[in-house]
């Protein structure tokens, strides 16, 4: 775009600033005005509805019609007027110098308040349709954030600084859109602060909102959700509304809330959106509801009734801090049509106070039909004439002084009280961008003790009262309750006085929350399609546990502990191993003994007839040995038995290994003897004298020598050892004797295996021996059930869990022996205890089979 294109815009924009300066300059604003050197404008919503659209550019303007007197607002006007009084008495503020103001109503209309602002900035009506200077040096403006940013944005490239009362969105603190901005009640954005703090104190996740269709709910809105969605907090709904909604609308949001499962709302609406829908709630008998409500409705007269108190009795909310201005009292008591015959709006004021109209203004609105008499008394027990506690009001009366303030720095160069001999600039040379510069830099303390300033973004202090709706005397009272501000250190500070709340409910603090919050043992599951705060609470998966309420997920305990049955606490979990005190240990202990002592006990027999010939028969020396590695076999259990240490894992498994190899070389040595015996019969053999005593010892310390290599590479190279096992089970931790090394452990098992299967090999083909040759029958028999065992003790080991591996272990080692035992001892020990007679040389070189061994 090139620089005529850029000046011929301009050219445009000015021209149409001018035709609407010049339009509106057609309407006869009602004003409230006074002369001075210089000039302040104000802007109220002194009626706070509109009737119909005022400015339109197709047609001819008409007269605005606006309804519905707000004494608050003609307070703020007498305020301003109180202030500019005060001032103007004062010889240390801005001195020999006068302050004029001129008032108009803005009807809580944007497009009104456009139309108010720039009367005020063109100067006088009656001036023709030239756009003049501003004849303003500042303008207090206005109670509406909507109306405010209108203001604002007019006004701001003119550099007019405007100075709010009653405007808290977030949006005007921003300098880039409204540079000549200031205000002095605090921005939204603390009073989100505020409100967030006030929800998580009480614990309330399941809430619902209701904003005003303009920038003040909306962004209030906005600026509290961005403050508790890292809260926890979820906001159900939002309900708009607004005053110029029909009922229909209204009906709408009332169903919502009904429908909804909230029992705590918060309302970021000025009181006359809200209005309409408390009526409603009200005429629908909604109760047991928590509001909380907005500064800009929470001290309001209109809904402040007993009747209204049976839905909203116990509202809480933050207000501005509040200032009893006594001298203030004689200057609202004074207000009277019959003093201030010409004074705007006092006819309007008086009709709201007695319910007649003056008898000089009638002809100004002849549809009013009731006439004063004059005899009329005010009843100045009106709220109106509470001076004691006065919020907005005082916010105008500091905004004010910090005009004030602003001007005296322009003209003078020097802070107000000091001792000024001359001005540093004539009234004259003033403009609206001076005193928007020195707004930025004003700092003093008012009569009152109260720090004036402004930030960086042209916002106060924070400061906030926090009030609560109660029922005494049958009156609906505003009582201070709390209070939140911040710290010089930029922190925020709430405290709360509980035991002087009031609920909706009585003495009972509301709860709101979705879902009740997670007991220990338990975790949060969201609830698909529901916000987050919305949960199901399910209990923690063994092995782990929440012992915290409301807790997101659940902790897994250390390896060595368990969870409770409630799931809130980790316990040590339990140490289990075969031990001698248990009913599996004690039987086995029991059968391992028996067996022991059985053998012993044969083991004798042996010794004290080992000159019979049954003895003699079957290899005395062999069948002693035989007894005595049996007896080791059946004490090896014991090893197995008890808590496993290091020397006990290592013991067990290598006694196991060198005994039942020692028992299996002397079955082995039997078998061949039985072999070499039957071929020392065949004619030419002389095996028999090949194989005497001296090969049997030999061929039993041999196999078992082997045995013992392996076991000592086995402890050499990777040995067994003391283990805690926790994956078989998860409540208990499984104490176990690892065996090091797999492979040695399978090879100890595969040797006794070897010699046991060459056993069964050679007793099965001698099997056929002639009778007094027999024994190999009882080895043979013997030798499958000691096969028999082990193939079966492999599977039953694998799967066996804790404790029972050991005694599957001890089973089969007992029930190899006692076969051994019973198989190969037990017939002789028949015969010799029992049969004697049979035994003798005779019977044992007979061949008749029913004597057969």
């Amino acid at each position: 775009m090139d620089m005529l294109t850029i000046l011929q815009l301009c050219l445009f924009l000015c021209t149409q600033i001018c035709s609407a300066c010049e339009i509106l300059g057609k309407f006869k604003m009602q004003d409230m005005f006074k002369e001075g050197n210089l000039m302040i404008g104000g802007i109220f919503p002194i009626f706070n509805k509109q009737e119909n659209v005022l400015v339109s550019f197709d047609t001819t303007p008409t007269k605005p019609q606006c309804i519905g007197f707000d004494l608050r607002a003609f307070r703020w006007t007498r305020t301003m007027m109180f202030a500019i009084d005060e001032i103007n008495r004062d010889d240390r503020l801005l001195p020999n110098i006068s302050l004029g103001y001129r008032m108009l109503d803005s009807c809580a209309s944007p497009s009104n308040v456009l139309r108010a602002a720039l009367t005020l900035v063109s100067g006088s009506e009656e001036k023709g349709s030239q756009c003049h200077p501003p004849p303003i040096t500042a303008l207090i403006a206005e109670s509406g954030s909507t109306q405010s940013l209108v203001v604002a944005g007019a006004l701001g490239p003119f550099k007019v600084p405007v100075v709010s009362y009653f405007s808290t969105c977030a949006c005007l603190s921003d300098k880039r859109k409204y540079p000549t901005f200031f205000r002095t009640i605090p921005s939204d954005y603390h009073q989100a602060k505020a409100l967030a703090f006030l929800v998580k104190r009480f614990g309330w996740t399941w809430i619902g909102a209701l904003q005003s269709d303009n920038d003040y709910g909306r962004n209030g809105i906005t600026a509290f959700t961005k403050e508790v969605e890292t809260l926890g907090v979820c906001i159900a709904f939002v309900g708009t509304i607004l005053r110029t909604y029909p009922k229909s609308k209204i009906l709408e949001v009332v169903e919502m809330i009904k429908q909804s499962s909230v029992k705590v709302i918060l309302a970021f609406v000025p009181e006359g959106d809200l209005y309409p829908l408390m009526q409603e709630v009200l005429k629908q008998n909604i109760t047991g509801i928590q509001w909380i409500a907005s500064e800009a409705w929470v001290t309001a007269d209109r809904p402040s009734t007993p009747e209204m108190f049976k839905s909203f009795g116990g509202t809480i909310g933050f207000v501005v801090r509040k200032m009893a201005m006594l001298k203030l009292g004689p200057v609202l008591r004074d207000i009277s049509p019959y003093q201030e015959l010409n004074s705007s709006f006092v006819s309007d004021f008086w009709e709201t106070m007695v319910g007649c109209k003056p008898l000089s203004s009638v002809n100004i609105l002849p549809n009013r039909t009731k006439i004063c008499t004059g005899n009329e008394k005010v009843n100045y027990t009106n709220k109106f004439f509470d001076v004691t506690q006065l919020r907005i009001a005082y916010n105008v009366y500091q905004g004010v002084y910090a005009i004030a303030h602003a001007l005296h720095r322009v003209v003078f160069c020097e802070m107000p009280g000091s001792n000024v001999s001359r001005k540093c600039l004539n009234v004259s040379a003033i403009t609206p961008k001076l005193v928007s510069e020195q707004l930025k830099d004003v700092h003093f303390v008012d009569q009152f003790g109260e720090e004036v300033y402004f930030d960086k973004n042209g916002d106060p202090p924070a400061s906030y009262e926090l009030i609560n709706w109660q029922l005494r005397e049958g009156a609906v009272q505003h009582i201070p309750v709390g209070y939140f501000s911040t710290s010089a250190n930029g922190k925020y500070d709430l405290v709360i006085y509980e035991d002087k709340i009031v609920w909706n409910k009585g003495n009972v603090t509301p709860k709101a929350v979705c879902s009740e919050i997670c007991p220990h043992g338990t975790r949060k599951a969201q609830i698909k399609g529901l916000p987050f705060c919305c949960f199901d609470c399910i209990p923690c998966a063994d092995g782990s546990i929440s012992n915290t309420t409301g807790a997101a997920d659940c902790m897994s305990c250390p390896i060595e502990y368990w969870s409770n049955e409630r799931k809130d606490s980790c316990i040590m979990k339990v140490t289990e191993f075969l031990s001698y005190t248990e009913t599996m240990g004690i039987v086995l202990v029991a059968l391992s003994l028996f067996g022991a002592c059985l053998t012993f006990s044969t083991l004798v027999v042996f010794i004290h007839f080992r000159e019979t010939p049954i003895v003699k028969a079957n290899n005395s020396e062999l069948s002693l040995l035989l007894l005595v590695s049996l007896i080791l076999c059946f004490l090896c259990p014991l090893t197995f038995i008890g808590e496993p240490t290091v020397w006990s894992c290592m013991l067990r498994h290598t006694t196991f290994g060198i005994t039942f190899a020692l028992c299996i070389s002397c079955v082995l040595g039997k078998t061949i003897v039985v072999v070499t015996a039957f071929r020392a019969t065949l004619p030419g053999n002389n095996m028999a004298a090949k194989f005497g005593p001296a090969q049997q010892r030999g061929i039993v310390c041999s196999c078992t020598v082997i045995q013992v290599v392996i076991c000592i590479l086995w402890l050499k190279i990777s040995p067994p050892f003391p283990n805690k096992l926790f994956e078989q089970s998860n409540k208990k931790i499984i104490l176990e004797c690892n065996t090091g090394s797999d492979a040695a452990f399978y090879s100890v098992l595969g040797y006794i295996s070897l010699l046991a299967v060459i056993c069964l090999v050679l007793a099965f083909l001698a099997r056929k021996l002639p009778d007094n040759f027999n024994e190999a029958k009882v080895i043979t028999f013997s030798m499958l059930i000691f096969c028999a065992v082990w193939i079966t003790f492999i599977p039953a080991y694998i799967s066996s869990p804790g404790k029972y591996t050991v005694a599957v272990e001890i089973f089969a080692i007992l029930s190899s022996a006692f076969g051994l035992l019973f198989c190969i001892f037990m017939p002789k020990c028949y015969i010799i205890l029992i049969k004697p007679e049979r035994n003798t040389k005779k019977h044992m070189m007979g061949k008749n089979p029913k004597h057969a061994m």
